[in-house]
Protein backbone atom coordinates (compact mmCIF):
# COMPACT_ATOMS: atom_id res chain seq x y z
CA UNK A 1 0.00 0.00 0.00
CA UNK A 2 1.36 3.42 -0.87
CA UNK A 3 2.04 5.95 1.83
CA UNK A 4 0.47 8.67 -0.31
CA UNK A 5 -2.36 10.37 1.52
CA UNK A 6 -5.63 10.49 -0.37
CA UNK A 7 -7.73 13.60 0.12
CA UNK A 8 -11.22 12.88 1.34
CA UNK A 9 -13.67 15.49 0.10
CA UNK A 10 -16.67 16.12 2.32
CA UNK A 11 -19.07 18.73 3.59
CA UNK A 12 -18.54 20.59 6.84
CA UNK A 13 -21.49 18.62 8.24
CA UNK A 14 -19.83 15.34 7.26
CA UNK A 15 -16.57 16.37 8.96
CA UNK A 16 -18.43 17.48 12.11
CA UNK A 17 -20.24 14.11 12.23
CA UNK A 18 -16.92 12.25 11.93
CA UNK A 19 -15.43 14.32 14.76
CA UNK A 20 -18.49 13.59 16.94
CA UNK A 21 -18.21 9.88 16.21
CA UNK A 22 -14.48 9.92 17.05
CA UNK A 23 -15.07 11.79 20.32
CA UNK A 24 -17.69 9.20 21.36
CA UNK A 25 -15.35 6.31 20.53
CA UNK A 26 -12.46 7.84 22.49
CA UNK A 27 -14.38 9.17 25.49
CA UNK A 28 -17.08 6.48 25.89
CA UNK A 29 -16.30 3.26 24.02
CA UNK A 30 -12.55 3.09 24.76
CA UNK A 31 -12.95 3.45 28.58
CA UNK A 32 -15.83 0.93 28.47
CA UNK A 33 -13.63 -1.70 26.80
CA UNK A 34 -10.74 -0.96 29.17
CA UNK A 35 -13.12 -1.58 32.07
CA UNK A 36 -14.25 -4.90 30.53
CA UNK A 37 -10.62 -5.98 30.12
CA UNK A 38 -9.82 -5.07 33.75
CA UNK A 39 -12.88 -6.97 35.02
CA UNK A 40 -11.99 -10.04 32.96
CA UNK A 41 -8.36 -9.85 34.13
CA UNK A 42 -9.55 -9.79 37.75
CA UNK A 43 -11.27 -13.14 37.20
CA UNK A 44 -7.94 -14.96 37.12
CA UNK A 45 -6.33 -17.24 34.56
CA UNK A 46 -6.15 -15.30 31.26
CA UNK A 47 -5.18 -18.33 29.17
CA UNK A 48 -8.72 -19.74 29.31
CA UNK A 49 -10.67 -16.55 29.86
CA UNK A 50 -13.10 -16.04 26.94
CA UNK A 51 -14.32 -12.72 28.34
CA UNK A 52 -10.76 -11.37 28.35
CA UNK A 53 -10.13 -12.59 24.78
CA UNK A 54 -13.41 -11.06 23.55
CA UNK A 55 -12.69 -7.74 25.27
CA UNK A 56 -9.14 -7.62 23.82
CA UNK A 57 -10.52 -8.37 20.34
CA UNK A 58 -13.17 -5.65 20.72
CA UNK A 59 -10.42 -3.26 21.82
CA UNK A 60 -8.36 -4.05 18.71
CA UNK A 61 -11.34 -3.48 16.43
CA UNK A 62 -12.20 -0.20 18.16
CA UNK A 63 -8.62 1.05 17.88
CA UNK A 64 -8.64 0.21 14.16
CA UNK A 65 -11.90 2.14 13.67
CA UNK A 66 -10.49 5.10 15.64
CA UNK A 67 -7.33 5.11 13.49
CA UNK A 68 -9.43 4.97 10.31
CA UNK A 69 -11.59 7.93 11.37
CA UNK A 70 -8.55 9.91 12.50
CA UNK A 71 -7.05 9.32 9.05
CA UNK A 72 -10.26 10.46 7.33
CA UNK A 73 -10.32 13.62 9.46
CA UNK A 74 -6.66 14.42 8.81
CA UNK A 75 -7.16 13.97 5.05
CA UNK A 76 -10.47 15.85 4.95
CA UNK A 77 -10.91 18.63 2.44
CA UNK A 78 -14.03 20.71 2.93
CA UNK A 79 -16.02 21.40 -0.21
CA UNK A 80 -17.08 25.01 -0.68
CA UNK A 81 -20.79 24.42 -1.25
CA UNK A 82 -21.24 27.96 -2.65
CA UNK A 83 -19.08 27.00 -5.65
CA UNK A 84 -21.08 23.94 -6.67
CA UNK A 85 -22.06 24.00 -10.32
CA UNK A 86 -25.19 22.34 -11.69
CA UNK A 87 -24.24 22.44 -15.39
CA UNK A 88 -22.79 18.96 -15.11
CA UNK A 89 -22.86 16.22 -12.49
CA UNK A 90 -20.28 16.61 -9.72
CA UNK A 91 -19.82 15.94 -6.03
CA UNK A 92 -22.67 17.21 -3.80
CA UNK A 93 -25.08 17.51 -6.71
CA UNK A 94 -28.53 16.05 -6.31
CA UNK A 95 -29.07 14.08 -9.51
CA UNK A 96 -32.36 12.71 -10.76
CA UNK A 97 -31.79 9.83 -13.15
CA UNK A 98 -34.05 7.55 -15.13
CA UNK A 99 -33.15 3.90 -15.70
CA UNK A 100 -33.91 3.57 -19.42
CA UNK A 101 -34.35 -0.20 -19.15
CA UNK A 102 -36.98 -0.14 -16.38
CA UNK A 103 -38.26 3.43 -16.56
CA UNK A 104 -37.70 3.90 -12.83
CA UNK A 105 -36.66 7.37 -11.68
CA UNK A 106 -34.30 7.86 -8.72
CA UNK A 107 -32.72 10.86 -7.05
CA UNK A 108 -29.33 10.68 -5.34
CA UNK A 109 -26.98 13.18 -3.78
CA UNK A 110 -23.36 12.37 -4.59
CA UNK A 111 -21.27 12.49 -1.41
CA UNK A 112 -17.96 11.26 -0.01
CA UNK A 113 -17.53 7.65 1.05
CA UNK A 114 -17.80 8.57 4.74
CA UNK A 115 -21.09 10.45 4.24
CA UNK A 116 -22.84 7.88 2.06
CA UNK A 117 -26.15 6.51 3.29
CA UNK A 118 -28.24 4.73 0.69
CA UNK A 119 -31.44 4.96 2.79
CA UNK A 120 -31.08 8.76 2.78
CA UNK A 121 -30.36 8.85 -0.95
CA UNK A 122 -26.71 9.75 -0.37
CA UNK A 123 -24.63 7.84 -2.89
CA UNK A 124 -20.86 7.50 -2.50
CA UNK A 125 -18.87 9.21 -5.22
CA UNK A 126 -16.87 5.95 -5.47
CA UNK A 127 -19.79 3.76 -6.57
CA UNK A 128 -20.03 2.64 -10.21
CA UNK A 129 -23.25 4.63 -10.71
CA UNK A 130 -21.77 7.87 -9.34
CA UNK A 131 -18.57 7.43 -11.35
CA UNK A 132 -20.66 6.94 -14.50
CA UNK A 133 -22.68 10.11 -13.85
CA UNK A 134 -19.76 12.48 -13.14
CA UNK A 135 -19.35 15.10 -15.85
CA UNK A 136 -22.67 14.34 -17.57
CA UNK A 137 -25.24 17.04 -18.33
CA UNK A 138 -29.05 17.05 -18.28
CA UNK A 139 -30.28 14.95 -21.20
CA UNK A 140 -27.07 12.88 -21.41
CA UNK A 141 -27.26 9.13 -21.06
CA UNK A 142 -24.65 7.48 -18.85
CA UNK A 143 -23.87 3.85 -19.69
CA UNK A 144 -23.03 2.50 -16.23
CA UNK A 145 -21.28 -0.83 -15.74
CA UNK A 146 -22.80 -2.66 -12.76
CA UNK A 147 -22.39 -6.30 -11.71
CA UNK A 148 -25.51 -7.31 -13.65
CA UNK A 149 -24.38 -5.61 -16.88
CA UNK A 150 -24.62 -2.13 -18.40
CA UNK A 151 -27.51 0.12 -17.41
CA UNK A 152 -28.29 3.30 -19.34
CA UNK A 153 -29.27 6.17 -17.02
CA UNK A 154 -30.65 9.39 -18.45
CA UNK A 155 -29.79 12.54 -16.49
CA UNK A 156 -33.16 14.21 -15.81
CA UNK A 157 -32.14 16.98 -13.41
CA UNK A 158 -29.09 18.32 -11.59
CA UNK A 159 -29.56 20.49 -8.50
CA UNK A 160 -27.94 21.34 -5.18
Amino acid sequence: MSSEKKASYMTQEGLDNLKKKLKHMVSVERPEISKQIAEARDKGDLSENAEYDAAKEAQGMLEARIAHIESQISNARIIDESRIDTNQVQMLNKVTIKNQKTGSVMTYTLVSESESNFKEGKLSINTPIAKGLIGKKVGDVAEVQVPSGIIPFEIMEISI
